[in-house]
């Protein structure tokens, strides 16, 4: 269960804030981020193996992987995790997670990405939610560095 409070304001949404991850799964992501590039999918899915509720490695095997199909699968994988991952930190289904909190990064990203591939492959209604749905989460938009 998550040590945040959920943030609630008279006549506004709640806030969530995802828990940051455990600091040897973001060293062992940064390490096989760093690793020569082709030993670096590899390494990046034993992270995804060991820490498999850290959404950045699942985001990570999405933005390293050449097939489209692939990369759908991986950001979707994520982003199912992430949805556990705001469960457990209080989101009732509703609410902002936003961009300007690091640890809420991983989920966002997912998202993004699931967007991005899901058009990919011909998939628009779900791009489109899922375009809808980041537009909910954080009204203030994508950054564009993502």
């Amino acid at each position: 269960m998550s040590e945040q409070p959920i943030q609630l304001s008279a006549g506004r949404l709640p806030e969530t804030v995802i828990d940051t991850y455990e600091e040897n799964a973001v060293v062992a992501l940064s390490e096989a981020l760093s690793a020569p590039e082709g030993e670096r999918k590899a390494l990046v899915a034993r992270v995804a193996a060991m820490w498999p509720r850290y959404l950045d490695a699942w985001v990570a095997l999405g933005q390293l992987s050449t097939e489209t199909i692939e990369r759908y699968a991986y950001f979707r994988v994520g982003y199912h995790r992430g949805l556990d991952t705001l469960r457990a930190s209080g989101w009732k289904g509703s609410g902002y997670v936003r961009w300007i909190h690091e640890s809420n990064r991983g989920f966002l990203r997912a998202l993004l990405g699931l967007a991005r591939s899901a058009q990919a492959i011909g998939e628009t209604d779900e791009a489109e939610r899922c375009a809808e749905f980041l537009g909910q989460l954080d009204p203030s938009g994508v950054p564009e560095t993502e």
